[in-house]
Parts: C-alpha cells; structure tokens; sequence
C-alpha cells in the first residue's frame, strides 16, 4: 500500500501542478470558460459572474500549492482532503457537461491541450481513483522536510504564483497556445488541408411502407423505398477535420472584408470585444499608437462586438481615426487576451501582439 501512495502522491501531485500552472499562464482565458459555466444554459449562476476572474486566479492558485503541498507531504489531512473536494466537484461538473453536452471543452489545461467532454469526465474520474488511494493510505503520506521548510516552500509558492497572475493579467500569457499566436498566419489557420479526414454521418430514414413504419439506414444516399418519406434522424460517427482558425470575419454593415485585409502588407488591429468592459483611459494611447503607425505606412483597423453607436462615440471621445468592424466575441477573446489589445501583421501573418499595457513596445 505504501508504495502505491506514493505513485498516486507522485501523479496526482505533478498533474496538479501541471495543470494549474497551464490555466495560471492563462487566468483571463480559464474565467471565460468560467462564465461559460455559470451561464443560464449550464448551471444558471449569472450572480457568479461578475466574479469569474477572482474565482478562477483563486482556484488555480490552489490547485498549484495542493500538488506542492501532496508532494512535500505537508499537512497530509488537509492536502487529501482539499484534494478529494475539489475532484468531486469537478467530476460532477463533467459529467453533468458530458451528458448534457453542454460545454465542449472542460478548459482543465486551458488552450494546451483540447479533451471532449468525455475525455474530460474520464480524466477525472482516474484522478478520483488515485485521490481515494490516497484517502484511505494517508497515513502514508510523510513530509519530505521539516515544518519550517515546508511553510517557506510552501509561502514561496504562493507568492510565485501570485505575481505570475499579476503579470500574465497586465501583459499577456506567457507562453500562447491558441492559433492567434505570433508567427501564425490567420489565412493559413483558416484552411482545410487537402486530404484531410471528411466527418461521417449516419442517417436513418423513416418511411410509411404499407402503413408500418420502416428504416433504412445509410452514409448518406437517399435511399430506394417504395413508400411514403415521414423523416430523417442523422448521427455524427466520425467528425471531420476542423481547422484552427473559424469563426473569423472582419464585417462592416453585413460584409466580410477579412480576405482583403488580411492581404495588406501593414496592417494594424485594435481588438476590444466589449467596448462597455474596455479599458477606457488606454484609449489614448491607442490614438496616438494610430498615429505613429498610420505615418509609417500601415492601415489601422479596430474590431469589436459591441454596437456601430458605441464605437463611433469611442472614436469621438479619444480622437480614434480609423474604422471599427464587427467580428464575434468569442474569437476576439480568443485573439487577444487585452481589452483592448493590439496586433500587427503582414499578410495575415501575426508580428506583433501586445497588451494595451505594452503599447510603448510596438515597433513600426
């Protein structure tokens, strides 16, 4: 039993770490998938929303020190018993996501590593495995260094922990896992490469033959039935490639400018999905970010969610000359982890990103 605690100590202890650490580089993008959660269509929490950012920093935080503190062996009862909480919690909330499908990705590792809800729900119920063993073998578990280097080690960890959250939340994520990041070419994420695996569907088709009800299941072809056609029930086998990058459109009253603006060879992206949850007072050295750049030859554009209304009166206010487009929320999120937050490309290639915090860095 001894040495089984200790493989489960092992693996539970890094996992935790691991995984904390990815949604830690990323505090911003893991309470997205937070107010995912505490939507009305999932678990119908919206009071809970306006402190997804506080919540997930918290709760990453813990997840880092209780696997530091699982693997020095420090205050055993508490680490298991955290530990087992907070393994039932999220066991429930992937399965309850599972079956009713209602969040597609968990965001256990945040944008680094993608699992289906399934995949999700089966990840936790091994954790909850190896939690139990160490449950039940706790007595086992013994502190790899005195009391006093367990508290500085641990105090150590809390505050690293701390400031690579302030960091990350004031600049960007350290190390970007998502599509969008520096060198990726946007055209190239949208495509679908030659050959790549189609999805497979299954389609039942009822017919009245004779006034009985009968099936006929096919890949596709509509099938050869003497009778009348009541429906059809299609069921996805196998899905097809999806390529990285969708959901990308760059509208102005109803039409998609992205093919063409993705051509220019300078061009420059102001991205603030909410106008109403922007950064105001960053705005000013937006304007003046414009300006350096329009002189240097590059096309300012700003892409928003929010209303023709707003952004015009944005652009009033502090003095924006250029045009604002419309693009969907979720991928201006997805873009950028700054609101509002800048990039330059060169053909669609991504060259510069920064948060509105490092607008001083952008180089022309």
């Amino acid at each position: 039993m001894k040495y089984i605690v200790w493989i489960s100590r092992i693996i539970v202890g890094v996992l935790f770490i691991i995984s904390g650490l990815i949604k830690l580089n990323d505090p911003l993008g893991f309470s997205f998938k937070l107010e995912e959660y505490f939507s009305p269509g999932v678990l119908d929490l919206p009071f809970l929303v306006p402190m997804a950012l506080g919540i997930s920093i918290f709760v990453v935080i813990v997840e880092v020190l209780l696997g530091v503190m699982l693997l020095m062996g420090f205050k055993p009862k508490l680490t298991v018993w955290s530990l087992l909480a907070m393994i039932v919690f999220f066991t429930f909330l992937t399965f309850y996501s599972a079956y009713f499908n209602k969040v597609t990705d968990c965001g256990c590792f945040g944008d680094a590593v993608k699992l289906t809800p399934w995949e999700s729900f089966t990840k936790d119920v091994i954790l909850l495995v190896f939690i139990l063993v160490l449950f039940y073998g706790r007595k086992y578990i013994t502190p790899l260094f005195k009391d006093k280097l367990n508290w500085i080690i641990g105090g150590i960890a809390l505050v690293a922990c701390g400031w690579f959250a302030y960091h990350v939340l004031n600049h960007l994520p350290s190390v970007d896992f998502r599509p969008y990041k520096i060198g990726a070419n946007i055209e190239e994420g949208m495509s679908v490469p030659e050959g790549a695996p189609q999805p497979v569907y299954e389609y039942a088709w009822r017919f009245k033959v004779n006034g009985a009800d009968q099936i006929v299941v096919t890949n596709g072809d509509y099938p050869s039935v003497d009778g009348e056609f009541v429906d059809v029930e299609t069921t996805l086998l196998q899905e097809g490639y999806e390529p990285p990058i969708h959901d990308f459109t760059i509208e102005q009253e109803g039409q998609d400018y992205a093919a063409d603006l993705l051509e220019e060879d300078k061009l420059v992206m102001v991205i603030a999905y909410d106008l109403t949850k922007s950064h105001h007072n960053a705005f000013a050295g937006v304007a003046e970010m414009a300006k350096k750049a329009m002189a240097k030859g590059y096309r300012v554009i700003g892409m928003s969610a929010s209303s023709n209304q707003m952004a015009n009166e944005l652009k009033k206010q502090y003095g924006l000359d250029f045009e604002f487009y419309f693009t969907d929320e979720t991928t201006l999120k997805t873009i950028v982890r700054s609101n509002p937050g800048i990039l330059v490309l060169q053909r669609g290639t991504i060259q510069q990103k920064v948060h509105y915090n490092d607008i001083d860095k952008l180089t022309f």
